[in-house]
């Protein structure tokens, strides 16, 4: 009687274990299901709504406020022998430089590559200082200056690399977004096709831009495809023998890893 009253006791304690590692199991998945609701949708809601209200807030300021013409404002909105405008957008009068390229490091990591000023012509409650359009993919994001984190990518903004050129002008104007959460503007990038239209409104103007390459994958390091006249380091076959005024995207790739960089080059067609 007694071997019989361990043996249920033993029994007791096992299925108390187990019922208490079931329970250890189901409340870790919850949590994980959790943190991956909060990062593929409530990130983007968040940042994608800040995103819109943010573009409405600058067209807003635009629309009742004069253009900013002479001094003060963004690279490339007063007019001057670095600005392109029409044509293929292939580098007529090109020759000047916008100033430093960022580190290799800024490239890997989102950070920002430089101390290049924000522009003056900023909203002075985000830094966003341009709004970016691309018809394709039905997108439309604010433009910031910087490419970290924090401060611009998470808030589903495009960023800016610092010391890289103004929108316009003559040399390489470098964006970067987030392909997946925080508003994911550029996770379908990998869809544009030569020829597709870009365009960066600023407070002055508007510049419009045709898809020219894209390359699909290299490295974090590959600084050289936001340098004035971009080519890639690592696949040298593709990017630009002469100076003009590009645009150039860049994102992770593939999606839901930040392995590899894919990076869009345009051409600007015109100015308005």
């Amino acid at each position: 009687m007694p071997v019989v009253v361990q043996g249920r006791g033993r029994c007791r304690t096992g299925a108390r274990a187990l019922w208490l590692g079931a329970e250890t199991a189901v409340t870790c998945g919850v949590l994980i299901l959790l943190l991956v609701v909060h990062q593929l949708w409530w990130t983007n809601r968040e940042a994608r709504a800040e995103a819109r209200e943010q573009v409405s807030v600058l067209e807003r300021e635009w629309d009742i406020s004069p253009p900013v013409r002479d001094g003060g404002g963004l690279p490339g909105d007063s007019p001057g022998e670095s600005d392109v405008g029409g044509g293929e957008g292939e580098g007529a009068g090109a020759g000047g430089s916008s100033g430093s390229v960022p580190s290799a490091s800024s490239v890997a990591s989102g950070d920002p590559g430089g101390s290049g000023a924000s522009p003056a012509a900023s909203s002075p409650s985000s830094g966003a200082f341009a709004v970016l359009r691309i018809p394709r993919l039905g997108l439309t994001v604010p433009v910031a200056e910087g490419v970290s984190k924090r401060s611009v990518l998470d808030r589903g903004y495009v960023g800016h690399y610092p010391g890289t050129a103004g929108p316009g002008r003559v040399g390489n104007f470098a964006l970067a977004g987030h392909r997946n959460t925080h508003g994911e503007p550029f996770r379908y990038i990998d869809r544009l096709r030569g020829g597709d239209r870009i365009s960066v409104r600023t407070r002055a103007r508007t510049y419009v831009y045709r898809v020219d390459l894209v390359l699909p994958s290299t490295s974090p390091r590959d600084v050289g495809v936001i340098r004035d006249v971009p080519r890639s380091l690592v696949r040298p076959s593709y990017g630009y023998d002469a100076p003009g005024a590009y645009l150039t995207l860049t994102t992770c790739t593939p999606e839901f890893s930040s392995a590899y960089r894919l990076v869009v080059w345009a051409k600007l067609v015109s100015t308005g």
